[in-house]
This record gives C-alpha cells, structure tokens and sequence, in this order.
C-alpha cells in the first residue's frame, strides 16, 4: 500500500525517483496524501461488494514510491488508521518502513498479532552509521531502527531485515555484509531477505551519479562496468551472482532464514498458496547455492490453478512441471504444512 506518493526520507539510491513510477513533484521534498486511502480500503475489504472472496494472506502496509510511517504520518495519521481498520477486519499484516514511528502503533500492532499475524520488517542497506547518513539522509540511525527492532521482538512480534539494497562496492564489503547481519543477528531478527540495487537510466540513476561523484569519485568507473542501461535498471547477473554468494555463505554462519519463515505463514495462507511459496522459496535458495532447480515452473504451473490441490493429490504428476521429486514436497505439505527439507535448506542447515 502506498499510502503516501513520494518520501521525504530521500534514500540517494531509492527507484521511487524513476520517471516510470510518475511520482510528482520533487522526490524526497514534495509528497502526495492520499487522504480518502482508509476510506477506498474499506470498500475493498467489504465482503458485501465482492462476488469471490479475497484470498487469505498478509496485508502489505509499506510500498515502494513512499514510506507508511514517514515524517507527514505524525501529522495525517493514515497508517494508524489503516491499521485499525485492519485489526477490525481480522487481517494479518506485514509492515515494511525505514521509521522508528512504527513503535507509536505498539498496541494496534500487538492486538493484530493476537488476532492473526504481524510482521515488521525495517529496510536497511547496512548498518554502518557514516554510509547511512551519506545515502538515507532523512531516515533514523540503523541504530535507532535496530532497537526499534530490538523493542518490537520485546513486545512479541516478528522482525525482519529487509537489506535492499545494498550499494556495490559500498556496503556488499564482506566486512559491512558481515557487520550487518551481526548486528541483525543480536536484536533477534527472524529473517533476512536481500536485494542488488537497480539503477533506472533518468532521474534516479542521474540524482544517484551525482551523489557518489562527490563522496566516492573513484567508484564512477566500477558502476559504469555493472550498470549497462537494462530497461529495468539492473546490474549485471554476474555482480549480482557474486553478492548473492556472499550473502549466503555469511547468513549459513549465523542460521538466520533467508526468506520468512514458514511459521510466519502457515495457518494464514490457502493450502495452495502455502505450497507455492515454500516452492518459490525452495527455487530461490538452491539458485542463491548455484544449483539448478525445478521448482520455480513447478509453483508457476500450481498458481493457475483453479481447483484445491488435495482433491488432486494423487494426480499431480499430470501437472507439467512437477516430477516426483517434487510431488513428495507437495504431499509432505499437505499433510504437515511444511517440508522439512525446505525448513533445513532455509536455515543453512544443509
């Protein structure tokens, strides 16, 4: 949810700046208040207007053109009332922010998590203190959000640590990679999902050159070999190939999970959409070790379709894409809701 259009904490590298997400205005100073957003989610949630039900999962309150818990919400107070509107509809939520605000809604948070699920998940692209100030000018310390995190786990909700993303040759170090996910580690994050930083030609990728032409000018050469004008602003597969290695090795050493773990989920997603993520995420981790894998078609193939997959459980075979291999994964799943290779590989254990 984009609740607000446009952030003032004006991340350098942030790709809400691209021209593609037509955010008006002056980005980082000027932003949009979607003041009838509570309003327009209420009719969407209304079950009286709908002629299917909504498919159970997370609500997402964080988007990507506009922090949810930026400077303007002390003053709006949007996302406090888009979480009690939630909390009154019984949804679990997932609140992605860079703000320390978030700790304001402490007692909403913790009544949502009584009811269905909370995550709270804090953006970082380290956390070393001076790289910060430089590239997340208007955002609290990774300090303070460390102990943000460090309060909300206190209070029993779940923390992760988004670390998207992290800036080439600046915090993909093998030293800051391993400061960060140390001090992760000591505040009981629950997971950590990375991320390699795009560069979309235009605004975001001019605003982001000119920031590191004066802080590190001798970097300028490095990002022209990486970033070669992908439509998408991505580097190239072999540089994200590399950080993904890292990240991996170091996240085996501390057993932290590298996607949400499946108790975050099971008993709120539908008995397919639970098997589709934990394929999905079987698919990324054995990429993120190099290895091939069959399961990304395989969740592909299982999201179209229409019917529950446990009155076709013992034709799965006929689904293109699944191999037995994988449709043991699946009945494992549908008899315990997890698979417990997919619950070793996520911890590092294998």
């Amino acid at each position: 949810m984009n609740i607000y259009r446009g952030c003032h904490h004006n991340c350098v590298y942030c790709d809400g700046r691209a021209e593609g997400y037509y955010v008006e205005g002056e980005f980082g100073t000027d932003v949009s208040v979607k003041i009838n957003a509570v309003d327009v989610l209420a009719q969407e949630l209304d079950l009286r207007r709908k002629r299917t039900p909504l498919q159970p999962g997370y609500v997402m309150v964080g988007g990507g053109v506009g922090d949810s818990y930026q400077p303007v919400e002390e003053k709006y107070g949007l996302t406090r009332k888009t979480l009690t509107l939630l909390s009154e509809k019984k949804f679990p939520v997932h609140i992605l922010t860079k703000s320390t605000l978030v700790s304001r809604d402490i007692d909403l948070l913790q009544k949502i998590n009584e009811t269905s699920k909370v995550i709270v998940s804090f953006s970082f692209s380290s956390t070393d203190e001076s790289i910060s100030r430089i590239f997340e000018p208007g955002v609290p310390s990774p300090q303070e959000r460390l102990e943000t995190m460090a309060f909300l786990k206190d209070q029993g909700l779940a923390c992760g640590m988004f670390l998207m993303p992290v800036i080439p040759f600046i915090t993909d170090t093998k030293e800051i990679l391993h400061k960060t996910i140390h001090d992760a580690k000591d505040v009981g994050v629950d997971f950590i999902i990375c991320g390699g930083m795009t560069l979309k030609d235009g605004k975001q990728k001019n605003y982001f050159l000119n920031i590191l032409k004066k802080y590190y000018p001798d970097l300028l050469l490095e990002y022209q070999m990486i970033y070669k004008g992908s439509k998408w602003g991505e580097a190239t597969s072999e540089y994200y190939h590399q950080l993904h290695q890292s990240f991996h090795t170091l996240m085996n050493l501390y057993k932290i999970p590298k996607r949400i773990p499946p108790a975050l989920f099971k008993g709120i997603l539908s008995q397919n959409d639970l098997i589709v993520v934990i394929l999905e995420h079987l698919d990324y981790l054995l990429k993120l070790e190099g290895k091939k894998s069959p399961y990304g078609f395989a969740a592909y193939s299982l999201s179209n379709l229409q019917v529950p997959l446990s009155t076709i459980r013992y034709q799965l075979q006929s689904i293109k894409g699944i191999g037995s291999t994988t449709e043991k994964i699946i009945q494992e799943v549908l008899d315990t809701g997890s698979s417990q290779y997919y619950e070793r590989l996520l911890k590092g254990d294998i």
